[in-house]
């Protein structure tokens, strides 16, 4: 009997410590919610002890690519690289990745890579049969012929032929919501109604963050029915009660839906800011952070476009206010005006490089977060 009770209680010791060494196992192997929060900052603020501070400031720029873009970014180090039409027409999807590949090879930090494949009048790779025999349609025509089910199908297409290619970026989707057809937003938008355009944004952000594609909304705080800041100087001067009630909605829905990066447009909206534009504005940057609860990366527009040159006078000027109104990614070609530029602000203190750190720190988090940094 004694044999028995001993045989038991041992087996049943046996099994207590078997079960408690699994539970220790799974518990030292499963990660706590803080510690998978944590893990990302923890890796990025060690990837930033490594960079200097003249690479964090290139960090915050993302560049038309240059033909000599591989030598470009040995020397510089920029975070990203836009690329357009002329880029893809006369290349090929093998000559494209190479070059890309290439390119991240060259950076010590990978890179962004982008395009504005939105669809419809705006598109770059799709644009040329061979990479695709049609362009990509405009999100209007595609919700026309599959609703969203063709939205969805849509944009997880986009994101497989932009990967496919090395692209990680797209400069899309349009979150802008104009009045009527003869707007100039009008074509590259989604609908004149801010709750279907709100829905439409939802949908792709979220289909865009599943496949691991980095989104970006565009052109806060909306375009509405004004001209076009490429060539013009814009004053907007539609009320504040105005925006809340229809052109702010679809960027709320996106980034409730968590868009990656929201792009600001050279519109000068009065009833933010009646001085400058939006673009660099602190006023302007300020509310998309503190009202509408955006804590991503903040872009601008093209800063050689005339809605802000014409304000500033200069490149140089454009790119430094800028990143003093808060944005942390700046759109360029002049690569070498605006990195001078930067420099020389951060050396004069004019620009802290507290202000630089905070920047770089929610790119290389956005970076991580897409599977960009491994």
């Amino acid at each position: 009997m004694k044999q028995i009770v001993k045989s038991v209680f041992g087996m049943l010791l046996c099994t207590a410590v078997f079960i408690s060494g699994i539970t220790f196992a799974c518990s030292a192997k499963t990660k706590s919610l803080k510690e998978l929060q944590e893990e990302p900052m923890k890796k990025v603020e060690k990837l930033m002890n490594k960079m200097t501070w003249k690479e964090k400031v290139a960090q915050m720029i993302l560049v038309s690519a240059p033909d000599h873009v591989v030598t470009v970014q040995k020397s510089h180090q920029f975070g990203g690289y836009i690329f357009f039409a002329t880029d893809f027409a006369k290349a090929t999807p093998a000559s494209m990745r190479s070059r890309i590949k290439s390119i991240q090879k060259a950076s010590k930090v990978p890179m962004l890579i982008a395009v504005d494949e939105e669809g419809g009048t705006v598109v770059r790779a799709s644009k040329y049969k061979q990479f695709r025999t049609k362009p990509y349609a405009s999100p209007r025509s595609v919700y026309a012929a599959g609703k969203w089910k063709g939205i969805i199908k849509d944009t997880k297409s986009k994101a497989k032929f932009l990967k496919n290619l090395g692209i990680n970026t797209n400069l899309a989707p349009v979150a802008d919501v104009p009045y009527k057809s003869s707007d100039f937003i009008y074509k590259r938008s989604f609908s004149t109604s801010a709750k279907s355009t709100s829905t439409f944004i939802k949908k792709v952000v979220k289909t865009m963050g599943e496949k691991n594609l980095v989104s970006t909304l565009k052109h806060f705080p909306g375009y509405g029915n004004n001209g076009d800041t490429h060539t013009l100087l814009i004053h907007d001067r539609r009320s504040k009660k105005t925006f809340q009630d229809r052109d702010l909605k679809p960027f709320k829905a996106g980034i409730e839906a968590g868009c990656d990066m929201i792009m600001v447009s050279h519109n000068i909206v009065h009833c933010f800011d009646a001085k400058n534009p939006a673009s660099i504005s602190p006023k302007v940057i300020s509310y998309l952070r503190k009202d509408m609860g955006f804590d991503g990366v903040i872009v601008t527009d093209s800063l050689t476009m005339n809605g802000v040159l014409k304000h500033t006078g200069s490149i140089e000027k454009s790119a430094v206010r800028a990143v003093k109104a808060g944005n942390d990614l700046l759109c360029v070609s002049e690569y070498k005006k605006t990195y001078n530029a930067l420099v020389k602000a951060v050396k004069n203190k004019e620009i802290s490089k507290k202000r630089i750190d905070e920047s770089v720190k929610r790119i290389l988090l956005m970076k991580y977060r897409r599977g960009i940094i491994s």
